[in-house]
């Protein structure tokens, strides 16, 4: 099977999500999971491997021990979603994707097994998107003798495809409200199913998270036996220099003499906190009996590389590209404004999934900026850009309708001046929509995407 028939097979079987009506019947095991691993020959037990559940930070909790693991002279797996601008992003290899010939040939294993249990009836039907690219990355990571792995969990945990490795570490980063027609309508309920991913006797590590959330887990690691370690409670945190790609900062332990001072390449606060959890893991590790050093620690933080997040692509004009999609993401996003951008003019495109808290986000951003333009990535949840601007209108000065995601961010920096700031943010889609066509811009605009004219809507400050 080629490359371009496995995608295409693929994305036949839809995304991790489906659309929000069909979302709220829609049933998550782990049977089918499970019984393809097995069939595989259980490759999700051939390396030891880490764990990473919550709603903000756990990518780039995951991007940061990776690297971390991978200074310390690992072979790593890396195992994370969804994709920004291609699929094979999903599943790494000492920091590398999947080339397509490999990505072909894993699915191709999978897929061959899957056709013969749906015919002999151990299947009752196709596994989902999401089984499939995880049985790929057990297989290819076994395959390539990765000897650590590190797995981000895609929704939720408790029943999550990846809930059914035997982690040495387990991590929780922070945990507010997203996905709650999946997973409840509560933070308690919410961080009940993302520590599902405990298991007995574990060895956890905690984020800072609120007083509830951080009840529940205390409340499964003690039910599991498991070691929990708190970072809000342990550990402590300086930023020395905080500037959007070269920041430094200072970890040390309360009661400890233990201290180490890091160059962070990714941009917000909230990033040293997600450095700060990678390092106390990988320190962990280094108790268990991993090779592990201070100097790996540093030299791995100071090389992850993780797109998408605050990521800017332009210093002639201010223009950064952002997944935010949550109000907790949101609440960061205008602190780093906030601290970076104070007194200059911030334009923003925004465009998000139906799903999300589009108007509590927008009462978050808007009033920050100077002007919004509307748009939508190129996704079958997102929300349409004219009726995003109808509900959240109100919450800006001056909003633009441009429904295509590239006509959109060329709006922006058309009405940017030289000291201004072009931020594009609201969706892990839109920053890989975004980060598709950056490189391309070059070509004339016009006979890549058709470009409408813009509608604007204008509202008194």
């Amino acid at each position: 099977m080629t490359y371009d028939e496995a995608v295409r097979i693929l994305l036949s079987l839809g995304r991790e999500l489906a659309a929000p009506r069909q979302a709220r019947v829609q049933k998550f095991d782990l049977q089918n999971i499970t019984l393809l691993a097995r069939r595989l020959g259980s490759p999700h037990r051939a390396s030891p491997c880490a764990h990473i559940a919550g709603t903000n930070g756990k990518g780039s909790t995951a991007a940061f021990l990776e690297s971390i693991l991978r200074a310390a002279g690992f072979k790593t797996g890396l195992y994370t979603s969804p994709h920004l601008v291609r699929i094979n992003e999903r599943i790494r290899v000492n920091g590398e994707e999947i080339s397509d010939e490999d990505f072909a040939a894993a699915f191709t294993r999978v897929h061959d097994l899957i056709e013969e249990l749906l015919a002999s009836g151990a299947l009752a039907a196709h596994p989902t998107f999401f089984e499939c690219v995880t049985a790929m990355a057990f297989e290819h990571f076994a395959r390539l003798h990765v000897e650590f792995a590190v797995y981000e969990v895609g929704l939720g945990g408790r029943l999550d495809s990846t809930n059914i490795i035997e982690p040495v570490l387990t991590i929780i980063t922070p945990i507010d409200f997203d996905h709650e027609d999946y997973l409840g309508h509560s933070l308690e309920l919410i961080a009940g199913e993302k520590a599902g991913i405990i298991k007995p006797g574990a060895l956890v590590v905690g984020a800072a998270q609120p007083t509830e959330v951080a009840a529940v887990i205390r409340k499964i690691a003690k039910e599991k036996n498991a070691r929990l370690v708190l970072i809000a409670r342990d550990y402590r945190s300086e930023i020395l220099v905080a500037s959007p790609g070269n920041s430094r900062a200072v970890f040390t332990k309360l009661g400890s003499d233990w201290r180490l001072e890091v160059e962070l390449p990714l941009a917000g606060r909230f990033q040293v906190q997600n450095a700060l959890t990678a390092a106390v893991a990988a320190r962990l590790l280094g108790e268990l009996g991993f090779r592990m050093s201070d100097a790996a620690i540093a030299r791995g933080i100071a090389g992850t590389r993780w797109p998408g997040r605050l990521q800017q692509v332009s210093e002639r004009t201010s223009v950064f590209i952002d997944g935010t999609h949550n109000p907790a993401g949101a609440r960061e996003l205008v602190a780093f404004w906030r601290e970076q951008f104070s007194g200059r003019r911030i334009y923003l495109v925004y465009g998000a999934m139906r799903d999300k808290a589009v108007d509590e986000i927008a009462g978050l951003l808007f009033p920050e900026v100077e002007a919004v333009i509307a748009t939508a990535p190129r996704q079958s949840r997102a929300i349409s850009a004219e009726v995003l601007a109808e509900m959240t209108g109100h919450h800006a000065r001056q909003i633009d309708v441009v429904p295509i995601a590239e006509v959109a961010l060329e709006r922006a920096m058309e009405l940017a001046g030289a000291d201004d700031v072009v931020f594009a943010t609201g969706s892990l889609y839109l920053a890989g929509d975004l980060l598709r066509y950056w490189p391309t811009r070059g070509v004339k605009l016009a006979g890549a995407v058709p470009a409408p004219a813009a509608a604007a809507v204008r509202r008194d400050s």
